[in-house]
């Protein structure tokens, strides 16, 4: 079994990320492929076609300002017979930090609409992710390709992440979360689960003495 690591990223990196991605345990025979560049969704379909090319069965996207634990390509790769897309659970970096996963996920000609997902216990299928840490098969690609002529050019104004959720499930493919890889957001913070819900619960506190 044959992964690429793909890294869209700037000219630079945050050191967290250089230690993540230096500690990460591969699994198979795995390359590491940056593509450097200001439009986010030219350089992951460059990589997603060069991961074609090298006939890699799998590629693990990583933002380059995401922090995660050495285990995670195998913590993913344990996942892969549960969905098609594997994605880890992961929060925004600023206000509000939601968690950047998305349901009821539509596009069309008239526009497009979502709604945040809520994170569960244990795995759960959403419409829509980040691309932060997400597994994905090289053939959905393909098929991808094959139905659109394109993966990741944003639709209607819509991100290059949900874009290609919308097309990956337009072509019949289940997106799965997994919650339970501790991963980061480097921001002013580092955006964890913890983080998170610390967040969400002072700030429901200070609506509820707002009301009192």
């Amino acid at each position: 079994m044959k992964t690429m690591i793909a890294v869209p990223c700037m000219d630079q990196v945050p050191a967290q990320f250089a230690q993540s991605i230096a500690s990460l345990s591969k699994e198979g025979e795995c390359g590491i492929a940056f593509q450097v560049g200001s439009l986010i969704y030219s350089s992951r379909n460059k990589l997603a076609l060069m991961s074609i090319q090298k006939e890699c069965d799998y590629v693990l996207w990583l933002d380059s300002d995401m922090v995660f634990p050495a285990d995670t390509l195998k913590r993913l790769l344990a996942n892969r017979d549960k969905g098609d897309i594997i994605t880890g659970v992961y929060y925004r970096r600023v206000e509000p930090y939601h968690p950047v996963l998305f349901d009821k996920l539509e596009i069309n000609d008239q526009g497009s609409t979502w709604e945040d997902a809520e994170v569960k216990e244990g795995l759960f299928e959403v419409e829509g992710c980040g691309f932060g840490c997400v597994l994905t098969p090289t053939s959905i690609f393909v098929d991808i390709i094959d139905k659109y002529g394109d993966l990741f050019s944003p639709i209607h104004g819509v991100g290059e992440d949900l874009s290609f959720c919308w097309r990956a499930r337009q072509c019949g493919y289940k997106i799965i979360a997994d919650p339970s890889i501790p991963l980061g957001h480097v921001g002013h913070y580092i955006v964890d689960r913890s983080f998170y819900e610390t967040y969400a619960k002072v700030k429901g506190e200070k609506n509820e003495s707002q009301t009192d």
